[in-house]
């Protein structure tokens, strides 16, 4: 007699952001699994699946959002339980990574917070981790297991080409956004421009736009971005642009942290239309008019499809989100 093992998928979901996660397991076509998180009196996590997961695909969907550390240390909780109840595998899906920025020590004394995260998630016991639009790709290479780095840019470019590209033109924020930039650049085979700015020494989330490299004079600029955190980057951008003559701005990016006084400094500045995705919650009150909000739930359900069915992720984008 011969056994046919048979392969079982399992969602599950901690509590940073279930509407996302609900909204991957309808692409699915699954039910959410019953993770049981509560806390107790003294703040610490306790996780119980409502059914077994032994020998199955668990899948942990949390993105790091505030509070970051919260989130970090349930989801690392959540995959120590499936690890401890006999998973087969066990992914760790964080749409947007936390402590991402910490990638390097730029001055000394200072740790590399991205790797200290990638340990953890590891140590937790997952065996796969898969991710939306790295802040900097070569945090993958802080892991020693399977990294599925995907890109929200399809969902991105779909928006651009539903409004027309014809005067578009892709402007890079800084010198940092310069390669993802022209990805999009290529795809609209649209011009390129670049924001030269300068962050003053010893400051953290002050930057000054210096000058603009490109034509943008009576053009529609698009401002390109991983994250949009306290939005000082993107609007002074947005200013130097429009002094240069730009006759319309947007910003597009990824990650929607939106940390005060971001609100504030994007509704005061030139730009007419801020696009960003899903991967972090952006709670009713803080969807100011100019705000849009697009889902990623369906590209990152179909990487945890290939995961699943041991097929190619980078399919899926083309090879963009290698790049």
């Amino acid at each position: 007699m011969e056994l046919v093992p048979r392969r079982r998928l399992e969602l599950f979901s901690g509590r940073s952001h279930p509407e996302l996660a609900q909204e991957i397991a309808e692409h699915l076509g699954v039910r959410l699994g019953e993770a049981n998180l509560r806390e107790f009196s003294n703040g610490e996590i306790h996780c119980r699946y409502g059914s077994s997961v032994r020998g199955t695909d668990v899948f942990i969907v949390q993105t790091h959002c505030n509070p970051v550390n919260d989130a970090l240390m349930e989801q690392l909780i959540m995959i120590d339980a499936a690890k401890r109840a006999s998973a087969k595998r066990i992914t760790a899906v964080c749409p947007y990574y936390g402590y991402s920025r910490q990638d390097r020590k730029a001055t000394g004394r200072e740790p590399i917070t991205a790797k200290l995260v990638a340990d953890m998630l590891q140590t937790a016991g997952a065996d796969r981790v898969v991710s939306v639009d790295l802040h900097s790709g070569q945090i993958q290479g802080f892991f020693d297991l399977p990294f599925d780095h995907l890109t929200a840019m399809p969902v991105l470019l779909a928006e651009l080409r539903r409004h027309g590209t014809d005067d578009l033109v892709v402007v890079a924020p800084d010198a940092g956004r310069v390669k993802v930039a022209e990805r999009y650049s290529q795809q609209l085979n649209t011009d390129l421009a670049l924001v030269h700015k300068r962050r003053p020494r010893g400051t953290a989330n002050e930057v000054e736009a210096l000058h603009v490299v490109g034509e943008v004079e009576g053009r529609t600029c698009v401002l390109i971005d991983d994250m949009i955190d306290t939005a000082g980057t993107i609007c002074a951008a947005a200013e130097l642009l429009v002094e240069h003559g730009a006759a319309d701005v947007w910003a597009m990016a990824t990650h929607a942290l939106l940390s005060d006084p971001a609100l504030e400094r994007l509704e005061k500045a030139p730009i007419s239309k801020v696009v960003v995705t899903n991967t972090l919650p952006v709670p009713p009150e803080r969807r100011i008019e100019k705000l849009e909000v697009l889902s990623v739930a369906g590209l990152i359900a179909d990487a945890i499809d290939a995961v699943f069915e041991d097929t190619s992720v980078s399919e899926i984008f083309g090879g963009d989100n290698l790049a």
